[in-house]
């Protein structure tokens, strides 16, 4: 059983972008370890949810629909997979955002950043190891 198209949009674009609920957790999460971030930088590539600009570090907080992550999660074998039971649509839409993820993280990369990327299930599942991820990231940094 399939919605329509209308219903699928108006469903789909009330998902939020910015502060979403593993968003707010790994702030908070790392805010309770001291860390003082800036969110969604503006004028870094990418918009990352929490950038450190002292030490050049940007963190994403990436949903497992929206960035490829689902296949995992559903216990498929591979991305081809779970993109083939989607619509062209919705294969294409993926599809871009995983590359856009690999185009951001190299110019941030080749910009001298660190790239810190947590998946939003993994966030839920343990937000304080994602935290302290950052938080040694954040102690190595020069």
């Amino acid at each position: 059983m399939s919605r329509d198209p209308e219903t699928t949009y108006r469903i789909m674009s009330a998902i939020k972008s910015k502060d979403t609920k593993p968003e707010i957790l790994l702030g908070k999460a790392m805010w309770a370890l001291g860390l003082r971030y800036r969110k969604h930088g503006k004028n870094i590539p990418g918009k990352p949810d929490f950038v450190f600009k002292e030490k050049k570090i940007a963190v994403f907080c990436d949903g497992d629909f929206w960035h490829g992550n689902n296949w995992k999660l559903r216990g498929l074998n591979s991305i081809k997979e779970e993109l083939a039971g989607y619509d062209d649509f919705w294969e294409k839409k993926i599809s871009r955002n995983i590359e856009r993820d690999a185009e951001v993280n190299q110019a941030l990369i080749s910009d001298g950043w660190l790239v810190l990327r947590f998946w939003e299930s993994d966030i839920n599942y343990c937000v304080s190891k994602c935290a302290k991820t950052v938080l040694e990231a954040y102690k190595d940094r020069l």
